[in-house]
């Protein structure tokens, strides 16, 4: 088999990249940009879409490495190459349980800038340390300096549900990046990267100065790949690909675009973006596989979910919401939004400027599945395994045309979830019939909606269309009426298919489904 290209996976330095020859998609043009148009930047973006390789460039670029950008879209852009002493901080690769560890990380880095630039016997807290460092550097070389901070909210997602804990890496962090502000005259460029946007609460109170571009149109792809930039860099792999999975380059495309494509970072949707970590996965695997789903486990996001008792149809059907709904940081129960879109689960799919509303929606398959497939054990007590096993199942049987079948399974896996997680609210019934549904289109068309004048849920196969209506503590005759009454099978009269119309009454004194109807049309 022809060898593939290197492949930049799991590598974070632009150094590695260029000397290793490995394949690079060239964002130099918009580094550029930013270097020369500001100081203070911060920017909000997913965790494996590239902000590591991105703070890696600018320290690359901020110490004068040209030959690093040979043939990059920088070389002929830039004519001065000044190198400037640069202090890096990645709070990525830690475990932040106690404030000891949060500051003994933070001392940890002090400690190697000061080797480098020296310390002053008067400098005690970390802050003080912290400014003096700038001073120095700038003092000893004549030159501004570069401050580089890499997931500065790492310690922050990690305790998010602890509030005592929680408020006290804030009081650590904000006297801590509050350096940044009094030692502005030393600093000739300041970029933090993070998940969430941390700073419009305490932590950057006093750092108000940064400029975030999570959201400016200008640099909506500065992180993660476009079609267009898929095509340039990756076109070999593509069709290797393509060759191995069967299908045409183009047809490969359109695969790969529903399952890793749709990101947008702000309100202009015309260009998504490909998830950089799940493309660089397939091609090296040849699958097209849920790659950047199975490296983190959202666990902060389910407790969220959980405890705010949110609908979880509006993460399927897509969220009509306003700007500061979703961009503002805020550690409430009662509104998951912000931490759900700034931690990639849902993205930007369209926006209406007359009223300035956006609509939030999963980003692409691999999301969408991703996310429901996790929730699943939480919401049922199922097991991953036995979950994967019961959606396979249903597909199978729907496709078979075996309802019966179907529903029996449908009533095994409610029987299964325990009775201390079961709700008595219709919503948490529909929420579960709304995921095993979505989680069927993994493999056969569906429908799910909400809004009057749609059924419960629409299952297409080969030779049947199924439509489903639900009722809780009604009669299934009441949900085939509504089938009825209300046209549900009218748009599928044209498909030249089986049509199948199927009532059911969930019981909460059972907590399960006691019957249905199937009627063929």
């Amino acid at each position: 088999m022809e060898q593939l290209r290197n492949l930049p996976i799991g590598i974070q330095t632009f150094e590695d990249i260029r000397k290793g020859g490995f394949l690079y998609v060239d964002k130099t043009d918009m580094i550029y940009q930013i270097v020369h148009a500001g100081k203070p930047y911060f920017l909000s973006r997913p965790r494996r879409f590239g902000k590591s390789l991105l703070i890696s460039t600018f320290e690359a670029y901020f110490q004068g490495r040209k030959e690093l950008f040979e043939g990059l879209a920088i070389e002929r852009l830039e004519k001065e190459w000044i190198e400037y002493p640069v202090l890096h901080l990645d709070l990525n690769a830690e475990k932040y349980d106690s404030a000891f560890r949060l500051e003994s990380m933070l001392a940890r880095h002090l400690n190697l800038w000061e080797d480098v630039w020296g310390r002053e016997e008067r400098e005690v807290t970390l802050s003080d340390r912290f400014i003096g460092i700038i001073r120095r550097a700038y003092e000893q070389t004549g030159k501004q300096v570069v401050v580089l901070i890499d997931e500065y909210d790492k310690p922050l997602l990690q305790t998010l549900l602890d509030d005592g804990l929680l408020e006290e890496y804030r009081r650590i962090l904000k006297s801590f990046y509050g350096v940044l502000k009094s030692a502005d005259r030393y600093l000739r460029f300041v970029f933090l990267t993070g998940v969430t946007k941390f700073a419009q609460v305490s932590v950057f109170s006093d750092l108000n100065q940064l400029n975030d571009i999570s959201m400016d149109y200008a640099y909506n792809t500065l992180c993660g790949i476009t079609k267009e930039e898929l095509v340039a860099t990756f076109t070999p792999e593509i069709e290797k690909l393509s060759h191995f999975l069967g299908c045409s380059f183009h047809e490969l495309l359109s695969r790969m675009e529903r399952q890793y494509d749709g990101y947008h970072f702000c309100e202009d949707t015309r260009v998504g973006l490909f998830n950089p970590f799940s493309i660089l996965n397939a091609f090296q695997k040849l699958k097209l596989g849920n790659y950047w789903f199975q490296t983190g486990t959202p666990t902060y996001l389910v407790d969220l979910l959980k405890q705010s008792d949110y609908d979880l149809r509006l993460l399927i059907d897509g969220i009509e919401t306003t700007f500061p709904a979703f961009s503002e940081y805020r550690a409430e129960v009662n509104n998951p939004l912000p931490m759900i879109y700034q931690s990639g689960y849902l993205t930007i799919k369209d926006y209406d400027s007359e009223v300035e509303l956006y609509t939030l929606k999963f980003p692409n398959d691999e999301v969408r599945y991703g996310f429901l497939n996790f929730l699943v054990p939480y919401y049922t007590k199922v097991s991953d395994d036995e979950t994967g096993f019961h959606i396979a199942k249903f597909m199978r049987e729907l496709r078979a045309g075996e309802v019966d079948e179907f529903m029996k399974r449908l009533k095994v896996f409610f029987a299964g979830i325990p009775y201390d997680l079961s709700d008595d609210t219709e919503r948490h019934y529909q929420a579960i019939f709304y995921i095993v549904f979505t989680l069927i289109g993994q493999f056969v068309e569906t429908e799910v909606r909400s809004s009057h004048g749609r059924a419960d849920a629409v299952v297409k196969t080969q030779d049947a269309v199924y439509v489903f209506e639900f009722k809780l503590n009604g009669t299934a005759e009441e949900a085939l009426k509504q089938i009825d009454e209300k046209g549900y099978l009218i748009p599928y009269q044209l498909d030249n298919k089986q049509l199948v119309k199927i009532g059911v009454n969930f019981s909460k004194k059972t907590r399960n489904i006691d019957e249905y109807i199937v009627v063929g049309v």
